[in-house]
Protein backbone atom coordinates (compact mmCIF):
# COMPACT_ATOMS: atom_id res chain seq x y z
CA UNK A 1 0.00 0.00 0.00
CA UNK A 2 1.33 3.45 -0.83
CA UNK A 3 0.33 5.46 2.65
CA UNK A 4 0.98 8.98 1.36
CA UNK A 5 -1.02 8.16 -1.67
CA UNK A 6 -3.99 7.18 -0.03
CA UNK A 7 -3.66 9.92 2.87
CA UNK A 8 -3.74 12.27 -0.41
CA UNK A 9 -6.91 11.42 -1.47
CA UNK A 10 -8.21 11.52 2.01
CA UNK A 11 -7.21 14.82 2.27
CA UNK A 12 -10.54 17.12 1.45
CA UNK A 13 -12.27 14.69 3.89
CA UNK A 14 -9.23 15.21 6.67
CA UNK A 15 -10.18 19.37 6.52
CA UNK A 16 -12.18 21.40 4.59
CA UNK A 17 -9.45 23.43 2.85
CA UNK A 18 -7.08 20.62 2.09
CA UNK A 19 -6.87 19.10 -1.72
CA UNK A 20 -3.37 16.94 -0.66
CA UNK A 21 -0.89 15.39 1.56
CA UNK A 22 2.31 16.46 1.89
CA UNK A 23 5.81 15.41 3.41
CA UNK A 24 4.33 12.00 5.23
CA UNK A 25 6.77 10.07 6.84
CA UNK A 26 6.68 7.18 8.94
CA UNK A 27 7.78 7.71 12.73
CA UNK A 28 8.48 4.10 14.18
CA UNK A 29 8.32 0.42 13.38
CA UNK A 30 6.86 -0.99 15.82
CA UNK A 31 5.96 -5.02 15.70
CA UNK A 32 1.96 -4.06 15.19
CA UNK A 33 1.08 -0.38 14.56
CA UNK A 34 2.51 2.24 12.22
CA UNK A 35 2.67 6.23 12.88
CA UNK A 36 2.89 8.70 10.45
CA UNK A 37 3.26 12.35 10.18
CA UNK A 38 2.03 14.41 7.66
CA UNK A 39 0.63 17.86 6.61
CA UNK A 40 -2.01 19.22 4.56
CA UNK A 41 -1.55 22.28 2.15
CA UNK A 42 -4.04 24.32 4.13
CA UNK A 43 -1.13 23.83 6.60
CA UNK A 44 -2.48 21.47 9.31
CA UNK A 45 0.14 19.35 10.94
CA UNK A 46 -1.46 15.55 11.51
CA UNK A 47 -0.43 12.47 12.58
CA UNK A 48 -2.16 8.63 11.11
CA UNK A 49 -1.97 5.61 13.43
CA UNK A 50 -2.55 2.71 11.66
CA UNK A 51 -2.36 -1.44 11.88
CA UNK A 52 -1.37 -3.18 8.63
CA UNK A 53 -3.28 -5.78 7.99
CA UNK A 54 -0.39 -8.33 8.34
CA UNK A 55 0.99 -7.28 11.90
CA UNK A 56 0.63 -9.06 14.76
CA UNK A 57 -2.11 -7.69 17.38
CA UNK A 58 -1.59 -8.03 21.73
CA UNK A 59 -4.16 -10.09 23.25
CA UNK A 60 -4.89 -6.99 25.26
CA UNK A 61 -4.41 -4.27 22.28
CA UNK A 62 -7.96 -2.65 22.03
CA UNK A 63 -9.08 -1.83 18.07
CA UNK A 64 -7.68 1.26 16.99
CA UNK A 65 -11.52 2.60 16.67
CA UNK A 66 -12.00 2.00 20.27
CA UNK A 67 -8.82 3.85 21.09
CA UNK A 68 -9.88 6.91 19.41
CA UNK A 69 -13.41 6.60 21.12
CA UNK A 70 -11.44 7.13 24.23
CA UNK A 71 -9.40 9.91 23.28
CA UNK A 72 -12.54 11.83 22.66
CA UNK A 73 -13.80 10.70 25.95
CA UNK A 74 -11.30 11.84 28.32
CA UNK A 75 -10.45 14.99 26.60
CA UNK A 76 -13.58 16.92 28.37
CA UNK A 77 -12.31 15.48 31.60
CA UNK A 78 -9.13 17.51 31.03
CA UNK A 79 -6.75 14.99 30.05
CA UNK A 80 -4.55 16.44 27.58
CA UNK A 81 -4.97 14.17 24.46
CA UNK A 82 -4.65 14.96 20.66
CA UNK A 83 -7.42 15.51 18.63
CA UNK A 84 -9.38 13.09 17.22
CA UNK A 85 -9.68 13.97 13.32
CA UNK A 86 -11.26 10.89 11.52
CA UNK A 87 -11.47 7.17 11.92
CA UNK A 88 -11.36 5.56 8.94
CA UNK A 89 -13.31 3.49 7.23
CA UNK A 90 -12.94 0.30 5.19
CA UNK A 91 -13.33 2.59 2.02
CA UNK A 92 -10.63 5.24 3.21
CA UNK A 93 -7.88 2.34 2.33
CA UNK A 94 -6.13 2.57 5.48
CA UNK A 95 -7.06 -0.09 7.21
CA UNK A 96 -7.50 -0.49 10.48
CA UNK A 97 -6.64 3.32 11.66
CA UNK A 98 -7.01 7.03 12.78
CA UNK A 99 -6.29 10.42 12.16
CA UNK A 100 -5.81 12.92 14.85
CA UNK A 101 -3.69 16.52 15.63
CA UNK A 102 -0.16 16.44 15.59
CA UNK A 103 1.02 17.70 19.62
CA UNK A 104 4.78 19.65 19.61
CA UNK A 105 7.17 17.62 21.98
CA UNK A 106 9.27 15.35 23.34
CA UNK A 107 8.52 11.27 23.71
CA UNK A 108 12.04 9.99 24.69
CA UNK A 109 11.92 9.38 28.20
CA UNK A 110 15.79 9.36 27.82
CA UNK A 111 16.18 13.00 27.25
CA UNK A 112 13.18 14.27 29.65
CA UNK A 113 15.31 12.98 32.51
CA UNK A 114 18.82 14.38 31.44
CA UNK A 115 18.38 17.47 29.13
CA UNK A 116 18.83 20.50 30.38
CA UNK A 117 16.05 21.71 28.06
CA UNK A 118 13.28 19.72 30.45
CA UNK A 119 15.07 21.31 34.13
CA UNK A 120 12.65 23.59 34.39
CA UNK A 121 9.85 21.88 34.37
CA UNK A 122 11.01 18.35 35.43
CA UNK A 123 10.16 19.24 39.34
CA UNK A 124 6.41 19.60 38.45
CA UNK A 125 5.82 16.84 36.41
CA UNK A 126 4.94 14.37 38.65
CA UNK A 127 2.55 16.47 40.46
CA UNK A 128 1.02 16.81 36.90
CA UNK A 129 1.04 13.55 36.10
CA UNK A 130 -1.29 12.85 39.29
CA UNK A 131 -3.67 15.79 37.95
CA UNK A 132 -3.73 14.41 34.83
CA UNK A 133 -4.31 11.13 35.91
CA UNK A 134 -7.40 12.08 37.75
CA UNK A 135 -8.97 13.64 35.25
CA UNK A 136 -8.48 10.29 33.28
CA UNK A 137 -10.05 8.24 36.44
CA UNK A 138 -12.33 10.63 36.56
CA UNK A 139 -14.16 10.14 33.04
CA UNK A 140 -17.58 8.64 33.14
CA UNK A 141 -17.99 5.55 31.94
CA UNK A 142 -21.43 5.81 30.50
CA UNK A 143 -20.46 5.90 26.54
CA UNK A 144 -17.36 4.78 26.43
CA UNK A 145 -16.73 1.73 24.36
CA UNK A 146 -16.73 -1.83 26.15
CA UNK A 147 -13.84 -2.55 28.05
CA UNK A 148 -12.82 -5.23 29.89
CA UNK A 149 -12.43 -4.80 33.40
CA UNK A 150 -9.31 -6.26 35.70
CA UNK A 151 -8.58 -5.83 39.16
CA UNK A 152 -5.12 -7.01 41.03
CA UNK A 153 -5.74 -10.68 41.66
CA UNK A 154 -7.34 -11.01 37.92
CA UNK A 155 -3.59 -9.38 36.82
CA UNK A 156 -1.78 -11.20 38.63
CA UNK A 157 -3.35 -14.50 37.70
CA UNK A 158 -3.06 -13.75 34.12
CA UNK A 159 0.80 -13.17 34.06
CA UNK A 160 1.43 -15.83 36.24
CA UNK A 161 0.17 -18.21 33.74
CA UNK A 162 2.42 -16.36 31.05
CA UNK A 163 5.27 -17.25 32.95
CA UNK A 164 3.73 -20.97 33.92
CA UNK A 165 3.35 -21.19 30.10
CA UNK A 166 6.81 -20.43 29.08
CA UNK A 167 8.63 -22.69 31.45
CA UNK A 168 10.41 -20.38 33.30
CA UNK A 169 12.28 -20.81 36.59
CA UNK A 170 13.37 -17.39 38.58
CA UNK A 171 13.48 -17.54 42.17
CA UNK A 172 12.69 -14.20 42.22
CA UNK A 173 9.84 -14.27 40.44
CA UNK A 174 8.41 -17.21 42.35
CA UNK A 175 8.45 -15.49 45.20
CA UNK A 176 7.03 -12.12 43.84
CA UNK A 177 3.91 -13.83 43.12
CA UNK A 178 3.39 -15.84 46.45
CA UNK A 179 4.36 -12.13 48.31
CA UNK A 180 1.91 -10.29 45.91
CA UNK A 181 -0.82 -12.96 46.17
CA UNK A 182 -0.97 -11.88 49.83
CA UNK A 183 -1.34 -8.31 49.50
CA UNK A 184 -3.45 -8.14 46.69
CA UNK A 185 -6.28 -5.16 47.37
CA UNK A 186 -9.91 -5.59 46.55
CA UNK A 187 -11.26 -2.99 43.87
CA UNK A 188 -13.36 -1.13 45.24
CA UNK A 189 -14.44 1.18 42.27
CA UNK A 190 -13.79 0.64 39.00
CA UNK A 191 -12.30 3.56 36.97
CA UNK A 192 -11.53 4.24 33.50
CA UNK A 193 -7.39 3.02 33.52
CA UNK A 194 -5.16 4.13 31.26
CA UNK A 195 -2.80 0.97 31.57
CA UNK A 196 0.38 2.15 30.33
CA UNK A 197 1.24 5.41 31.75
CA UNK A 198 4.82 6.16 31.70
CA UNK A 199 6.98 8.29 30.81
CA UNK A 200 7.85 7.22 27.18
CA UNK A 201 4.22 7.53 26.50
CA UNK A 202 4.52 11.25 27.74
CA UNK A 203 4.73 14.17 25.62
CA UNK A 204 6.62 16.79 27.18
CA UNK A 205 7.37 19.98 25.80
CA UNK A 206 10.06 21.99 27.67
CA UNK A 207 7.85 25.07 28.29
CA UNK A 208 4.46 24.06 28.88
CA UNK A 209 5.41 19.93 30.64
CA UNK A 210 3.20 17.31 30.17
CA UNK A 211 0.67 18.62 26.65
CA UNK A 212 -0.24 14.73 25.76
CA UNK A 213 -0.94 10.89 26.44
CA UNK A 214 -0.33 8.68 23.62
CA UNK A 215 -1.08 4.66 23.28
CA UNK A 216 -4.24 3.98 24.67
CA UNK A 217 -4.33 0.23 23.17
CA UNK A 218 -3.56 -1.06 26.34
CA UNK A 219 -7.02 0.96 28.78
CA UNK A 220 -9.13 -0.76 30.97
CA UNK A 221 -11.51 -0.15 33.73
CA UNK A 222 -9.83 -1.23 36.86
CA UNK A 223 -8.00 0.37 39.96
CA UNK A 224 -6.60 4.52 39.75
CA UNK A 225 -3.37 2.98 41.94
CA UNK A 226 -2.36 1.17 38.39
CA UNK A 227 -1.95 3.66 36.73
CA UNK A 228 -0.13 5.84 39.61
CA UNK A 229 2.06 2.44 40.06
CA UNK A 230 3.17 1.79 36.56
CA UNK A 231 4.96 5.22 36.21
CA UNK A 232 6.83 4.22 38.83
CA UNK A 233 7.81 1.14 37.78
CA UNK A 234 12.22 1.69 37.94
CA UNK A 235 12.41 0.56 33.83
CA UNK A 236 10.47 4.19 32.72
CA UNK A 237 12.82 5.89 35.35
CA UNK A 238 15.58 5.68 31.99
CA UNK A 239 18.31 5.24 34.75
CA UNK A 240 17.14 8.54 36.74
CA UNK A 241 16.24 5.63 39.27
CA UNK A 242 16.54 8.11 42.92
CA UNK A 243 13.22 9.65 41.09
CA UNK A 244 10.56 7.44 41.66
CA UNK A 245 8.10 8.99 39.22
CA UNK A 246 8.96 8.58 35.88
CA UNK A 247 12.69 9.53 36.47
CA UNK A 248 11.71 13.04 37.31
CA UNK A 249 9.46 13.31 40.79
CA UNK A 250 9.05 11.84 44.12
CA UNK A 251 6.05 9.68 45.15
CA UNK A 252 4.19 12.30 47.62
CA UNK A 253 3.96 14.89 44.49
CA UNK A 254 2.31 12.73 42.68
CA UNK A 255 -0.18 11.42 45.23
CA UNK A 256 -0.21 15.38 45.95
CA UNK A 257 -1.76 16.25 42.21
CA UNK A 258 -3.88 13.14 41.87
CA UNK A 259 -5.90 13.95 45.23
CA UNK A 260 -5.82 17.73 44.67
CA UNK A 261 -7.24 17.04 41.04
CA UNK A 262 -10.18 15.08 42.61
CA UNK A 263 -8.50 12.16 42.00
CA UNK A 264 -10.35 8.78 44.66
CA UNK A 265 -7.58 8.30 47.93
CA UNK A 266 -4.59 5.80 47.07
CA UNK A 267 -2.05 5.55 49.63
CA UNK A 268 1.14 5.15 49.09
CA UNK A 269 1.23 1.58 50.47
CA UNK A 270 -1.59 0.83 47.65
CA UNK A 271 0.71 2.57 44.93
CA UNK A 272 3.87 0.77 45.82
CA UNK A 273 1.78 -2.62 45.58
CA UNK A 274 0.84 -1.89 41.66
CA UNK A 275 5.00 -0.55 41.27
CA UNK A 276 6.11 -4.37 42.70
CA UNK A 277 3.27 -5.54 40.40
CA UNK A 278 4.34 -3.73 37.48
CA UNK A 279 7.90 -4.90 38.04
CA UNK A 280 6.95 -8.59 37.90
CA UNK A 281 4.64 -7.74 34.95
CA UNK A 282 7.54 -6.63 33.23
CA UNK A 283 9.80 -8.84 34.27
CA UNK A 284 7.47 -11.43 32.71
CA UNK A 285 7.00 -9.28 29.36
CA UNK A 286 11.07 -9.47 29.15
CA UNK A 287 11.23 -13.26 29.49
CA UNK A 288 8.32 -13.04 26.63
CA UNK A 289 10.81 -11.02 24.75
CA UNK A 290 14.10 -13.65 25.49
CA UNK A 291 12.16 -17.10 24.67
CA UNK A 292 10.70 -15.17 21.24
CA UNK A 293 14.08 -14.46 20.36
CA UNK A 294 15.75 -17.84 22.04
CA UNK A 295 13.28 -20.00 20.06
CA UNK A 296 13.49 -18.30 16.50
CA UNK A 297 9.96 -16.55 16.21
CA UNK A 298 11.37 -13.52 16.42
CA UNK A 299 15.65 -12.82 15.90
CA UNK A 300 15.37 -9.21 15.87
CA UNK A 301 18.57 -7.47 18.02
CA UNK A 302 15.16 -5.72 19.90
CA UNK A 303 13.66 -9.06 21.54
CA UNK A 304 16.92 -9.72 22.59
CA UNK A 305 17.73 -6.82 23.96
CA UNK A 306 14.99 -6.22 25.93
CA UNK A 307 14.82 -9.80 26.79
CA UNK A 308 17.94 -9.06 28.78
CA UNK A 309 16.15 -6.79 30.56
CA UNK A 310 14.31 -9.54 33.21
CA UNK A 311 17.17 -9.37 35.69
CA UNK A 312 16.97 -5.20 36.40
CA UNK A 313 13.04 -6.44 37.16
CA UNK A 314 13.98 -9.14 39.85
CA UNK A 315 16.47 -6.36 41.63
CA UNK A 316 13.73 -3.94 41.57
CA UNK A 317 11.47 -6.57 43.27
CA UNK A 318 13.92 -7.53 45.79
CA UNK A 319 14.25 -3.78 46.58
CA UNK A 320 10.53 -3.74 46.89
CA UNK A 321 9.98 -6.85 48.94
CA UNK A 322 12.67 -5.65 51.64
CA UNK A 323 11.25 -2.26 52.09
CA UNK A 324 7.25 -3.67 52.38
CA UNK A 325 8.81 -6.66 54.95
Amino acid sequence: MDVPTTLSALAPRLSPGATTATDARRLSGGASLETWAFGLDDGTSLILRRRPPSARTGENALPLATEAALLAAVAPSGAPVPRVVHVCAPGDGLGEAYVMGRLEGETLGKRIVRDAAFAGVRPGLARRCGEVLAAIHATPLDGLPPLATSDAASELKRYEAVYRDLGARRPVFEAAFRWLEGRAPPLERPVLVHGDFRNGNLMIDPGAGLVGVLDWELAHLGDPAEDLGWICVNSWRFGAWPQPVGGFGGYQDLLDGHAAAGGAPVTLERLLFWQALGSLKWGVMCLMMYFSFATGADRSIERAMIGRRASEAEIDLVLLMERRG
